[in-house]
């Protein structure tokens, strides 16, 4: 236990620790040499000469009794308080510790300087200070942050403040209600740079600055700005990172970066990475999920208007129906050495849904259902070319369309879209055609020995002059295997393929997303002489077989058929078609309103409509709405709860007229833009 006798008044530092950060885990037991983060800064703490005891202040998760060790090992005293309310944690641990003054060390900043916690402290008792710090604003590094308040003011803000934000960060409202305080600034900036201990990359950085400190034990501020001005380089390793960003971004944003961190891209999916919505804003990540709403790592509730899980929830999150079937068949074991029933009894179904169809294979996701289509498809046909018209995976197969011209997929995936790692023997194996254009179907047919045509039925726009039917029998005359893929546009118009609406049949159908509304589970349905050729090659997978997305999917087309799902959400889907002319005509703004009408979105004619779709995502997420310009509707969706939306939608229209004018474009500017995504122009 450090305890140190000075005068009347107690001087306790208190630092603030525990090991469940969201960015970095365990962060404070990473080492510094040989030292954990944790010692290292009580070692430096513990040359401090002017306070008069030193505790480390932890919450009483289980995950924390390893920090325990770490300081007991260093003979300082233990406070275990609330995990959230770090404000109360602190005021308790001063009560306890009888502490008049008070001086708050975060435990990821290692590299503090002893030197001036002592130049703080003789500050704040000269003057009778509330509270004074070296962060406001800031001159020194990240990492070197002191404050120092008054027992009565801790009082004071543990009665008064109320506020999340408040009882996290422990100083917000005493900085706000402070009567008499002070800056401790030096006479240069150096608040750019960052030697806190937030993310892997600052760890690297610390360690290399302690390489070339040469006094390790001993070494104050002035030492590192000299390192500073000698070995720049280091320091620019981890300065793209804001200060103090972890107080600024939701938990949400602080997971996505620690994915980063460790999962290439972050995440499985890219239409679900954060940057496609509003980059550094967007949630990120839920923890529960029910009907049109999600809730945030936060718990902050939700509307979702956007994508519905990337339009595989048709009828709504964790539908109790479909889940309570799921959980049933789980109960009954989900894997077993033998096939479960639900397999044929789902075959069965999709069939006689589809009469034209005669056999059925079944995987988990659309990618692997449309390379198990061409497989199929390549073993009858005997030829290897394809034409292609739409979106259909990352496999190989798909993505070599690139390989001639990076440009080739442009239309229908995303710009620039690389091929590295695709063989670059697959070149001149895919050919794609533009939607609606018949010519340019004939002509890619023609010269290029296609034995198959995957093409999606329609997305954004609807077949003119006969296009479906003219593909339909030129495959036929032709001997070419006709495959729609109906992973996106399955159930939204139709109890089924939307195929059966245009009464236009393939000889093969993939049919997913919406299938197990949210559990993963894909058909691939063709004619039997067809189908039977997958026999001829190697389609196996363990996964397949497992039962809860034959069980989901069962349930899931009982429901629809009873509640006619596709008529609802077409409906709905139209109305939101009219508002949004509505508002574009009020504000006079130039609007494209695209999709199926249960998969409608609009764009906005101007040069800066990403800027804008941004700024629409913006003012709807400061509404507890998840929105942008696409929108996979549910069954859950109507014109109640859409209320809102076109009441914050009619407001960012009318602010994009005047951005359009000039006006405002402060406003424009601070907010970050989103990625460029899917084109999805057939």
């Amino acid at each position: 236990m450090v305890k140190k006798k000075l005068d009347k008044k107690k001087i306790v530092v208190i630092i603030q620790a525990r090991l469940g950060s969201t960015r970095f885990p365990s962060k404070i037991l990473k080492r510094i040499g040989k030292k954990t983060a944790l010692e290292f800064l009580i070692d430096r703490l513990k040359k401090s000469k002017k306070y008069n005891e030193l505790i480390v202040a932890t919450t009483k998760r289980s995950e924390d009794h390893e920090l325990l060790k770490v300081v007991e090992s260093k003979k300082v005293s233990i406070f275990q308080g609330s995990e959230k309310n770090v404000l109360k944690r602190f005021f308790d641990a001063s009560c306890k510790y009888s502490a008049d003054i008070i001086v708050r060390i975060t435990a990821d900043c290692p590299f503090v300087d002893y030197s001036q916690v002592d130049k703080m402290i003789s500050i704040f008792k000269s003057s009778e200070y509330d509270y004074i710090s070296n962060t406001n604003p800031p001159t020194f590094p990240d990492g070197f942050d002191i404050e120092i308040f008054s027992h009565k003011i801790l009082r004071e803000a543990n009665l008064k403040a109320e506020a999340a934000y408040d009882k996290e960060h422990v100083t917000p409202y005493i900085i706000r209600n402070a009567r008499k305080k002070f800056n401790f600034s030096y006479k240069k900036d150096y608040s750019k740079f960052r030697l806190t201990l937030d993310e892997p990359n600052d760890l690297r950085v610390l360690n290399q600055v302690y390489d070339k400190i040469k006094d390790k034990n001993k070494f104050v501020f002035k030492d590192i700005e000299n390192l500073i001005k000698k070995n720049k380089n280091i320091f620019i390793q981890n300065m793209n990172v804001k200060r103090n960003i972890g107080g600024k971004i939701s938990t949400g944003q602080k997971m996505w970066i620690r994915a980063k961190n460790i999962i290439p891209g972050g995440n499985m999916l890219l239409s679900k990475r954060p940057e496609m919505f509003l980059p550094g804003l967007w949630p990120a990540y839920f923890s529960k999920a029910k009907g049109c709403y999600v809730w945030d790592l936060d718990k902050k509730k939700y509307f979702d208007l956007s994508t519905m899980s990337v339009g595989t929830n048709l009828l709504g999150y964790s539908n109790t129906k479909v889940d309570n079937a799921v959980i049933k068949s789980v109960k009954n074991g989900n894997m077993s050495s033998l096939n479960c029933k639900e397999e044929v009894i789902l075959a069965e179904k999709l069939l006689k849904m589809h009469n034209n169809f005669e056999m059925v294979r079944f995987a988990k996701t659309g990618g692997e259902a449309n390379a198990i289509s061409i497989r199929i498809a390549r073993a009858f046909v005997k030829k290897d070319n394809i034409a292609v018209c739409g979106y259909h995976g990352w496999h190989d197969w798909y993505l070599s369309a690139n390989l001639k011209s990076k440009k080739n997929l442009n239309e229908h995936h995303l710009k620039g879209l690389s091929v590295s790692g695709v063989p670059k023997k697959l070149q001149n194996t895919v050919f794609p055609f533009k939607y609606n254009d018949i010519q340019d179907f004939y002509k890619v047919c023609s010269r290029n020995n296609i034995g198959i045509v995957k093409m999606e039925v329609h997305r954004n726009f609807l077949p003119k002059n006969k296009f479906l039917i003219r593909i339909r029998n030129y495959c036929k005359k032709n001997n070419i295997i006709l495959i729609f893929d109906e992973c996106t546009s399955g159930f939204r118009e139709t109890f089924g393929g939307i195929h059966l609406k245009y009464k236009v049949y393939p000889d093969i159908c993939i049919l997913g997303k919406a299938l197990g509304n949210g559990y993963p589970i894909t058909a691939i349905m063709g004619s039997k002489k067809i189908m039977q050729a997958a026999q001829s090659t190697f389609i196996s997978s363990t996964f397949w077989t497992e039962r809860t997305g034959y069980a989901a999917a069962l349930k899931t087309l009982e429901i629809m058929e009873k509640e006619k799902s596709w008529l609802k959400v077409k409906k709905i889907g139209t109305y939101i078609k009219k508002r949004w002319r509505e508002i574009a005509l009020k504000h006079k703004l130039k609007i494209n309103i695209n999709g199926l009408s249960a998969i409608p979105s609009f764009t906005l004619s101007y040069k800066n409509w990403l800027s804008y779709k941004s700024y629409i995502s913006f003012k709807m997420l400061k509404s507890s709405i998840l929105a942008s310009n696409l929108i996979f509707l549910s069954v859950n969706h109507n014109k109640k709860n859409l209320k809102k939306y076109f009441k914050v939608l009619d407001l960012s229209f009318k602010e994009i007229k005047n951005f359009e004018k000039g006006k405002n474009l402060e406003l424009l500017k601070k907010i970050p833009i989103c990625h460029d995504g899917f084109k999805r122009l057939n």
